[in-house]
């Protein structure tokens, strides 16, 4: 008996000792909460850029310019194709009448004209862009450079009726057209490769554009001469963000989809004219550089400009002046009677 309460009381021990240990709870894994930081949206990275209006593109880009000579008589006006042109070059080509060098290289218009005819410094405006030159007859010196090769071109001198072809709507010399798709026909014909792109300008970020500075410049008025057949008006249009062109009263649109040419840079130089016949052509010097002003986002700067292997850009303190990206519009009036004289602006 002795021997089972001995028992007993171990086991009761044993127990007992059971009892006072702590039971140990299961540890609680704390919930890891997962922070989300929210990043800001960001812009989209292009692997290419057109040269010559600085805007991104998906696909490459690597394509050679086309420069026409696009006519600006008042029965020239309205003309095909400006809307779409990435920069144009705007310069006297006899009495008081500008005429134009359309470059087309980031878009390519179905239809561009009315096309007229060549001039030396035209032509040395394209070469300098390595961009496939495309008129409808030349001066005596215009002839020279384009029989002699000087640049690839295309002229409707050789091709009219084919290549170019004649509008029923206007009269000559302000009915000959081309198509882009005949421009592209005719390079194929003489040989020309069409894969280099040209020289690329300089261009503003995005970001800088929103910090440029200058004086007010809403609307801008370019007089090439007291007859005023020439003159053009820019006005700002602050919700695009790009200035409207007018000429005669009228604003620029194109002929075929009324849609208006809309510019982001506008740069007007001053140069050396000299006449040089009878019939008003001129000599121009675009080489030499001189004054000019740069109008972006409704503001003016003076600036000086310069011929960099055949471009002409803007420069300041001995270094390239950015272009905001977009269209630009080139205006050159003669050095006499100056910039000053030329170029008016907040006009209302």
């Amino acid at each position: 008996m002795k021997k089972w309460a001995v028992a007993l009381a171990a086991v009761a021990l044993l127990f007992s000792g059971c009892s006072k240990e702590k039971v140990k709870e299961p540890v609680k894994k704390e919930k890891v909460v997962e922070k989300v930081v929210e990043k800001e949206a960001e812009k989209p990275e292009f692997p290419y850029y057109f040269p010559l209006t600085g805007v991104g593109s998906q696909t490459s880009t690597e394509e050679r310019a086309i420069a026409v000579m696009v006519n600006n008589h008042p029965k020239a006006r309205p003309q095909s194709g400006l809307n779409k042109a990435d920069i144009v070059y705007e310069v006297l080509a006899e009495g008081d009448i500008t005429r134009f060098l359309a470059v087309f290289q980031s878009e390519k218009p179905a239809n561009i004209g009315p096309v007229r005819s060549a001039r030396d410094y035209y032509i040395e405006l394209a070469k300098g862009l390595d961009a496939l030159y495309v008129a409808h007859g030349w001066s005596e010196e215009a002839k020279q450079m384009l029989e002699g090769n000087y640049v690839d071109n295309i002229n409707g001198m050789v091709y009219d009726g084919t290549l170019f072809q004649r509008s029923s709507a206007r009269k000559a010399p302000h009915n000959s057209y081309i198509t882009y798709e005949n421009i592209l026909k005719g390079a194929e014909q003489k040989n020309y490769s069409m894969e280099k792109s040209p020289p690329s300008f300089t261009f503003l970020s995005e970001e800088d554009r929103k910090n440029i500075t200058g004086n007010e410049a809403n609307s801008v008025k370019v007089s090439y001469s007291s007859g005023g057949i020439s003159d053009s008006l820019y006005q700002y249009d602050s919700a695009l963000g790009k200035y409207k062109r007018f000429s005669g009263g009228e604003q620029t649109v194109d002929l075929d989809s009324n849609e208006p040419v809309l510019l982001d840079n506008i740069l007007i130089i001053e140069a050396i004219h000299n006449v040089i016949d009878s019939v008003g052509r001129r000599d121009i010097d675009l080489t030499s550089g001189g004054k000019g002003y740069l109008i972006q986002m409704g503001k003016e700067s003076e600036v000086e400009w310069a011929n960099r292997n055949g471009r002409i850009v803007p420069m300041k303190n001995g270094e390239e002046v950015p272009f905001v990206q977009g269209r630009t519009w080139v205006n050159a009036v003669p050095a006499n009677p100056g910039l000053q004289s030329s170029v008016s602006f907040n006009m209302q």
